[in-house]
């Protein structure tokens, strides 16, 4: 790997680490008043999971009726704090070799962080759905904007899904399915709007 590709790269890491960080502050703050009121009160402890997932991520190009597959994976810390409700924290790392027929490649890094409801928490299957907002970070690409054409951008992105997790053990479980839509802003030459299909699956663990 190049030098001026391992900068960018690790740019948009530390970008998406930062995001993370201010969630994960956020997330530890909710938890403390969460146990806080456990302490004083009938209420169980908070449920943690960690999530590792591997994504497949489908995109439909602004300009054009082309659309294109990208692929990795995500990191995901989510807590069922209250009655089902919770939060979540998601980061995401995807990378396609060709943007449909123009041959430019694309990784793109989402830092994400939101409310999440969760049903049947106790039950063997237990079913999610979240809506999450932070930001996304591309690179390795050709972003073209008003005034030039650069190598990398980034911007807000929204992300809304849900998920069917199926427990293996009281530590462990499977994300049988893990599906949402994703909207980022990048700089595409036309409406700077891009939409994505989100599919994925993988291993959970418990923390009660």
């Amino acid at each position: 790997m190049s030098h001026p590709r391992f900068r960018r790269s690790l740019e948009s890491v530390v970008a998406a680490a930062r995001t993370a960080a201010a969630a994960l502050l956020l997330t530890g703050t909710t938890l403390a008043h969460a146990q806080n009121a456990t302490a004083h009160s009938p209420r169980r402890a908070p449920t943690i999971d960690l999530a590792v997932t591997y994504i497949s991520q489908r995109s439909l190009e602004a300009s054009s009726s082309e659309s294109f597959w990208s692929r990795g994976g995500s990191i995901e810390l989510g807590a069922d704090v209250w009655r089902g409700l919770g939060v979540a924290m998601d980061v995401t790392g995807t990378h396609a070799d060709s943007i449909g027929s123009s041959q430019v490649p694309l990784s793109l890094v989402t830092a994400t962080f939101g409310p999440r409801y969760r049903w049947h928490r106790d039950h063997r299957l237990s079913v999610y759905a979240q809506a999450l907002a932070g930001e996304a970070n591309g690179f390795d690409s050709v972003f073209p904007s008003q005034a030039s054409l650069v190598t990398s951008a980034n911007n807000v992105t929204l992300q809304i899904g849900g998920g069917v997790d199926l427990s293996l053990r009281r530590h462990l479980a499977i994300r049988a399915l893990d599906a949402g839509w994703l909207r980022t802003q990048l700089p595409n030459g036309t409406d700077n709007i891009q939409n994505s299909l989100r599919l994925g699956a993988g291993l959970v663990v418990r923390f009660h």
